[in-house]
């Protein structure tokens, strides 16, 4: 699981947004409570904000170099799901 979490060299910042109460977000919650601290542990320079707000659909950002930005909604999907798609976004270039 660690090596799933050391992010891209060109990756700049990892943004979560979710609501804090909402039934939409509960398994983003989980995630975050199961696997923040070993993404903060392999990249502890990286900032990793997490942004709750009544209300809020589930939803990752990943900033890399030259303010380039991808984005993947989180909502509806399972704790495994979204390890999925973090993983594929943190390990993104962002070429495109």
């Amino acid at each position: 699981m660690s090596a799933k979490y050391a992010f891209t060299k060109t990756l700049k910042e990892v943004r979560f947004l979710f609501c804090h109460t909402g039934e939409g977000s509960a398994a983003t919650r989980t995630f975050l409570t199961r696997a923040y601290p070993t993404m903060k542990k392999n990249n502890p320079f990286t900032p990793i904000l997490l942004r709750e707000a009544s209300g809020t659909l589930p939803k990752v950002y990943a900033r890399y170099d030259f303010g380039k930005e991808q984005s993947k909604s989180l909502e509806g999907m399972t704790d495994k799901q979204i390890e999925e798609a973090v993983t594929q976004l943190v390990k993104s270039e962002a070429a495109a």
